[in-house]
């Protein structure tokens, strides 16, 4: 059975609720090591584009952040992406994506290995612009975006960025900050999307990682708003600092979406605290799974539902999602009224 049948059957087993709203958030391994070659699999129909736009068709999504995903000046890979889901017939018409500080140089060194326009030189660590960028997908129309990309570190209130050269340019996002309003039937709903940094690799992106994730504590809209995206951040497990969730829980609540399936638990992921069903992200390696990626809606939001696309190995859709990313898709069904 060919992936476009797989599809249809996983769209048909599971629908979402006619009077909820679906959020949903996935790293779907949509980037790659150059400019246009993302655009290049597209118009291939490569398998591992066509795995991701299978899992994103299964799930019925009403709007999906992508925290994966190459942009380029006319957006050609993201309408690429839009005509596929439509070929698998579920269309999403309405979205967008702009310029992210991956891969956007500085002209300077920010490293200081002697010379500029390496990828630890631009602001947010790429190896073009664009690369690892952020998009959004929607069944419903998008309203005013406020991009907050630019914003620098040392701005922050209370930031935690240590001395660093250059600390005049340093923007804080190492992707992006948007805030979307999304137009529901019950008004706007915000959508504050983000892609933090890792807090590995270097010595500030603990801090990094931290300050990212609580930047939208001084920015939350007089509005119903979701925080959404990949916050690198695991509240047990992993190297960042749990601190920035727990500042977030008290404007936020967290659904937990669960997957219906883990994997044993053994390798790195031996003498884990987390409660492997909340894990979004699988890795053999050390720190093994870790739960990474996020839906917080709103304190007072009325939450229907909530998981994470982790089929169990004899599930249709489990080579899908194994074959397009190590990531795992969140979803979250909110009543707006």
């Amino acid at each position: 059975m060919d992936l476009r049948a797989l599809a249809l059957l996983a769209v048909l087993a599971t629908p979402a609720g006619a009077d909820t709203l679906r959020l949903t958030t996935w790293d779907p391994g949509l980037s790659r090591e150059g400019p246009g070659l993302l655009l290049r699999d597209i118009a291939a129909h490569a398998p591992q584009v066509m795995a991701a736009a299978q899992v994103i068709a299964a799930t019925r999504p009403d709007a999906i952040l992508l925290t994966g995903f190459d942009w380029d000046l006319d957006g050609r890979a993201l309408i690429g992406f839009a005509d596929l889901l439509a070929e698998l017939g579920y269309p999403m018409p309405h979205r967008f994506a702009a310029q992210p500080n991956r891969g956007l140089q500085t002209g300077r060194d920010l490293d200081g290995d002697g010379q500029a326009g390496g990828p630890r030189d631009a602001q947010g660590f790429g190896d073009f612009t664009g690369q690892r960028g952020l998009a959004l997908l929607s069944r419903l129309p998008v309203g005013p975006v406020i991009d907050h990309s630019a914003f620098l570190w040392r701005d922050l209130p209370g930031h935690r960025m240590p001395v660093l050269d250059h600390g005049d340019i340093r923007r804080l996002s190492s992707a992006a900050h948007w805030d979307i309003a999304l137009e529901t039937e019950a008004g706007p709903l915000h959508l504050l999307a983000l892609s933090a940094t890792p807090p590995v690799f270097e010595l500030q992106n603990v801090a990094r990682n931290h300050d990212e994730v609580t930047f939208w504590l001084h920015h939350l809209p007089d509005a119903p708003f979701a925080v959404i995206g990949n916050l690198n951040l695991d509240p047990l497990d992993g190297d960042g600092d749990a601190e920035a969730l727990a500042a977030l829980a008290r404007v936020t609540q967290d659904p937990q979406p669960r997957g219906a399936w883990q994997p044993p638990q053994s390798g790195p992921n031996v003498g884990h605290r987390g409660d492997p069903a909340l894990d979004t992200a699988e890795y053999e390696r050390s720190p093994g799974n870790l739960r990474l990626d996020y839906i917080l809606p709103a304190q007072g939001l009325e939450v229907a539902g909530s998981g994470v696309v982790w089929p169990a190995p004899d599930d249709p859709l489990a080579a899908a999602a194994t074959l397009a990313s190590r990531r795992k898709l969140v979803w979250v069904d909110l009543v707006l009224e």
